[in-house]
C-alpha cells in the first residue's frame, strides 16, 4: 500500500509541475499571436467612402437639375460646399485661377 501512495504522489507533482511548464510556456508564446484581419475595418472605410462620393454626385445632380427648371438656358454655377463654413471666393463662376499657376 505504501507504493501506491508513492505512486500517486509521484505522478502528481509531475502532472503538477507539467502543467506550470506547460502555462508558462503558453504564457511566453501567447504574445506572438497572429493579429486580427484588418479586412472588415477596411472594407467599411471604402464602402463609406463610396457611399459619400455617391451621394455628392447625386447632390449635385439634382442642383444642377434644380437650377436648370428656374434658369433654363444658363450655365449652372459651382455649387457652394455644404459642409465647408470657411472662406470659399468665387469670381464669375469659375474658381479662381491663382497667379503663380
Amino acid at each position: 500500500m505504501k507504493r501506491f501512495w508513492a505512486f500517486v504522489w509521484r505522478n502528481y507533482a509531475d502532472y503538477v509541475c507539467n502543467k506550470w511548464e506547460r502555462t508558462l510556456l503558453w504564457d511566453m508564446v501567447e504574445p506572438y499571436t497572429r493579429p486580427k484581419s484588418f479586412t472588415p475595418l477596411v472594407t467599411i472605410y471604402v464602402s463609406a467612402f463610396y457611399t459619400g462620393v455617391i451621394g455628392a454626385a447625386i447632390t449635385e445632380q439634382l442642383y444642377k437639375e434644380k437650377y436648370w427648371e428656374e434658369h433654363p438656358g444658363h450655365a449652372v454655377p459651382l455649387m457652394k460646399p455644404k459642409f465647408y463654413s470657411g472662406p470659399w471666393k468665387v469670381m464669375k463662376g469659375e474658381v479662381p485661377i491663382l497667379p503663380n499657376q
